[in-house]
């Protein structure tokens, strides 16, 4: 299942990728949309590594095509790397540059003009909490605070696409709330994230959709539970103690009231605003008659249903 394929920030289809022995992707397809954060996840081996390479142009695959906000990355490579940042698991720095030179060189080489390369700069050390680092040299930074230069090098000349490997790796938990927050502003700024981690909870904070791969093929790709319902929305599950012959109907008669699924004992409603408005449609249910056991707002947890996802697969 493909995320949809208005508005792609990314298109992939039919990438086979091979290693001497290893078919390390798969025929592997999805769009991925604007202002979107997809958690790219699976076990060690799957390919996620491999797939981010590809999507950055540093790796060819066999087979397949490549778009990143509608260029070709195989045939223009770097035409296509304006247009989005990467950061690898293993990045490194110039250790003898000072911050401020590090993200100037990478805005530089991205295509910012020169006249607004230290606006730039300054605007990217603010938003990572690098303003008072901007002299010192990259050999004297922390392990943490180097991972921060990384991503500032990564979207300092402000990508549609953000591709990172292991984000968060090596920062403790207060640089790791930063940079979920740092994610959900790129993401409500229109900016389409891939990020791959073996931290699920991590994920959970500001992903809206997870993309599964198991020995190089997708088996999920589907929005999660914050983003099905639209910003103004919010999901609420309402489950029932027992069987109702017209729970469908009541659920279609909820005035200004989404649907997401609905099954014989429960459903998922969108429903806008806030506590005021699940007051209404929690009541309407009750005087229509539905036997509800509970009703709650839901946020999915990425590891419930990444584990849904793959128990089945690694059965079979």
């Amino acid at each position: 299942m493909t995320a949809g394929h208005s508005d792609a920030a990314i298109r992939a289809s039919g990438i086979t990728y091979l290693y001497p022995g290893t078919r390390a992707l798969d025929n592997v397809s999805f769009d991925i949309t604007r202002g979107s954060v997809t958690a790219l996840v699976g076990p060690n081996g799957a390919g996620k590594t491999t797939l981010l390479r590809c999507l950055a142009g540093l790796d060819r695959p066999l087979t397949g095509s490549i778009s990143v906000a509608g260029i070709d990355v195989l045939e223009e490579p770097r035409l296509a790397h304006a247009s989005m940042g990467y950061l690898s698991d293993f990045f490194g720095l110039y250790d003898t540059l000072t911050v401020r030179q590090s993200l100037a060189h990478a805005a530089s080489a991205n295509g910012v003009p020169d006249a607004t390369v230290a606006a730039t700069v300054e605007r990217t050390a603010q938003r990572l909490d690098l303003t008072d680092r901007l002299d010192q040299r990259c050999a004297a930074l922390s392990r943490g605070l180097r991972q921060r230069v990384a991503i500032g090098q990564a979207i300092v000349h402000a990508p549609a696409v953000l591709l990172l490997d292991e984000p968060a790796s090596g920062l403790d938990p207060e640089a790791r709330h930063a940079l979920a927050t740092l994610f959900t502003r790129l993401r409500d700024e229109g900016m389409a994230l891939v990020v791959s981690s073996h931290i699920l909870a991590e994920l959970d904070e500001y992903s809206t959709h997870m993309l599964v791969l198991r020995g190089g093929k997708v088996i999920e790709h589907r929005p999660l539970g914050n983003a099905r319902a639209s910003v103004n929305e919010r999901p609420v599950r309402a489950t029932l103690a027992a069987p109702h012959a017209d729970w469908r109907d009541l659920l279609a008669a909820l005035n200004n009231v989404r649907i997401l699924e609905a099954g014989e004992h429960m459903a998922l409603l969108a429903i806008p605003g806030g506590a005021h408005e699940q007051a209404r449609v929690l009541r309407d249910l009750i005087s229509a008659g539905a036997p509800l056991a509970s009703f709650a707002e839901e946020t999915e947890n990425l590891h419930q249903s990444y584990l849904r996802t793959v128990q089945p697969e690694a059965s079979a």
